[in-house]
């Protein structure tokens, strides 16, 4: 109960929320989050959590099969870090960093499969909250409007995607 408690402590919610946005593409972008001071900390939470949770199960003081029935968030963390994690390593010199998550990760069957899929569906889900708070409602009244300039600045401050929704009556109009 008190690793279920360690979840919900304030600071730790704050780096778990931080961590789903993190998608690393390299040892150099592991490296960095890990020395930026406004990173540095959401990262080592995140991930030391996991590795000392982990090592409950590989120790017995967990049950294995419990645990990964009730815990997800452990695939998804591992699978941002999984592809890099050789080169953390020698880079850090620490041939133990994520050893436990690791150990019970990889040996469950279809290990490679399960992480490739939690990193598409956090990716997925990730760019939908980004997308939607990224969109920009307009009222217009009765008046004309250029629907190509409003667009072209919505683009220029939303840096990139922009869909525009102009209703007219019951009728939608969208334009990408």
């Amino acid at each position: 109960m008190q690793l279920y408690d360690l979840r919900r402590e304030a600071m730790m919610r704050e780096a778990r929320n931080w961590f789903i946005s993190f998608f690393p593409e390299s040892v150099d972008d592991v490296m960095k989050t890990l020395i930026d001071p406004a990173t540095s900390g959401y990262y080592r939470m995140v991930t030391t959590y996991w590795d000392m949770a982990a090592s409950f199960v590989n120790r017995g003081a967990i049950d294995e099969e419990m645990f990964l029935e009730s815990n997800n968030e452990c695939w998804v963390i591992f699978s941002k870090v999984q592809p890099y994690l050789d080169g953390v390593r020698a880079v850090l010199e620490n041939d133990h960093y994520l050893v436990n998550i690791e150990k019970l990760l990889m040996k469950q069957p279809d290990a490679l499969a399960k992480l490739d899929v939690h990193v598409a569906q956090t990716r997925a889900v990730h760019l939908a909250k980004t997308r939607s708070r990224n969109r920009r409602v307009l009222k217009l009244d009765e008046e004309l409007v250029d629907l190509r300039s409003i667009a072209y600045d919505l683009r220029n401050s939303t840096h990139g995607d922009v869909t525009l929704i102009v209703r007219i009556g019951k009728a939608h109009v969208h334009f990408r």
